[in-house]
């Protein structure tokens, strides 16, 4: 009797286990959030459901659009909420900040304040993703307006007007870097007198330090992990500089000064070395040593590498940059050889080529975005590039989308979707 029992208890078991191995591959995979500019990590990588090796010929499902202004501010998505930032212009000038329900596409909340863009350059709206966290959510204006507004309701919590208030000089064509939180402070690169980043208390509002006496340039600066601990690291338009975040003390500067200020891709690390790259002057990478003021030039090129606003993505050493003139470059980050390009494939070339790209989980699959609204499946690899299918899901863009759970949100200067990537299980 007891082997008959303990026999049927253990099929009993192997059958539970069964439907739950079923019940698990049934149930769908719950993406990550994206709640800043290039994601969760904010390094292009996204935890995303299993995607299919090709879109469907008729495209993908629209689950809902609204009508919104102008901007290449990207969208930011989190606990449910779609945040992006536009321009009106009637009945008077306005930056806003827009919360919409992700799932239904109802407006939340929307938050506005008075701007006027002048001849600002290609002044159709905000350029920085917005930045979620802890509730709280941060943005930066064309402008200098820098906002902290409650998550929930859209209240605003403090604000600062950096021109008005610390005589900040907007560039030529407006603030465009990201806030970024480290710990109880978010970094805003805005270019006042004496400093190019300034750090708030997120809570208070209250200013913390300034560091780097540089102009500000386009580029969010990003947050590296060293054996000595955490350093900011930024590119203005004249240096890369590594800066300590709890002081704002520069620990090391490489000179780089840009043609026209355009610096704009944020800095990508992998291991000790940082990389950046623009168009007229070429690519730099970084060498960082053992203590926090040791950074060195390792290698540049001026001739093959010469990315300008597409955000480079790298993986097991190998980096793929958008180059203005040939596409999709693909090179080695240690040495900066050259392997491949797709000439101009991945999204055409024209004046200025843009394409946001996005790593799928751990996989060599990538999800970009391109300049014509196209929403793009391929793999990156140092053999070359593989494209799988392409559909278009909105108007042309230079602003980078949002991945959360199932969907891609998107926007353009007249409207924001969001677009289903896979269906929900039935």
């Amino acid at each position: 009797m007891r082997e008959r029992g303990w026999f049927t208890s253990c099929g009993q078991i192997a059958a539970l286990a069964a439907i739950l191995c079923a019940l698990h591959a049934a149930a769908p995979v719950l993406a990550e959030d994206w709640p800043r500019w290039r994601g969760p990590r904010g390094d292009g990588t996204w935890q995303s459901p299993k995607l299919p090796d090709t879109w469907p010929e008729d495209g993908l499902k629209t689950v809902w659009q609204q009508t919104i202004g102008g901007g290449y501010a990207g969208v930011s998505v989190a606990e449910g909420r779609a945040v992006v930032m536009d321009r009106q212009t009637q009945p008077a000038e306005v930056e806003r900040v827009l919360a919409f329900d992700a799932a239904t596409g109802h407006e939340l909340w929307k938050h506005e304040y008075p701007v006027t863009y002048g001849k600002l350059d290609y002044g159709n709206g905000p350029r920085a993703a917005p930045t979620i966290h802890d509730g709280r959510i941060y943005t930066l204006g064309a402008l200098g307006h820098v906002m902290c507004l409650d998550a929930t309701n859209g209240n605003l919590l403090w604000s600062h007007d950096c021109v008005s208030e610390m005589q900040a000089k907007i560039p030529d064509w407006g603030l465009s870097a990201s806030p970024v939180i480290w710990q109880n402070l978010v970094i805003v690169h805005v270019g006042v007198p004496g400093a190019s980043f300034v750090a708030f208390d997120r809570l208070s509002g209250r200013e913390v330090w300034r560091a780097c006496d540089d102009p500000a340039g386009y580029a969010t600066p990003i947050i590296v992990r060293r054996p000595y601990g955490q350093q900011l690291v930024g590119w203005t338009p004249e240096n890369i500089v590594g800066v300590a975040l709890d002081t704002g003390h520069v620990d090391w500067r490489v000179p780089y000064k840009v043609t026209y200020g355009v610096s704009i891709a944020t800095p990508i690390v992998r291991d000790d070395l940082v990389f950046v790259s623009g168009y007229w002057e070429g690519s730099k990478a970084i060498r960082l040593g053992a203590g926090p003021t040791d950074a060195t030039l390792a290698w540049e090129d001026t001739k093959n590498l010469r990315g300008l606003m597409s955000q480079p993505l790298e993986r097991d050493g190998f980096v793929y940059s958008l180059d203005k003139q040939l596409g999709l470059t693909c090179f080695e980050l240690a040495t900066g050889k050259k392997l491949w390009d797709d000439g101009n494939r991945l999204t055409p070339r024209g004046r200025n080529p843009q394409a946001t790209m996005v790593w799928l989980g751990d996989s060599n699959r990538v999800i970009s975005l391109n300049a014509e609204g196209e929403l793009v499946l391929a793999r990156f690899t140092p053999a070359g590039y593989d494209e799988q299918s392409r559909t278009k899901i909105i108007g042309p863009t230079w602003a980078h989308p949002a991945y959360a759970g199932r969907h891609v949100f998107a926007r353009d200067d007249s409207s924001l979707v969001c677009v289903e990537l896979v269906p929900a299980a039935k």
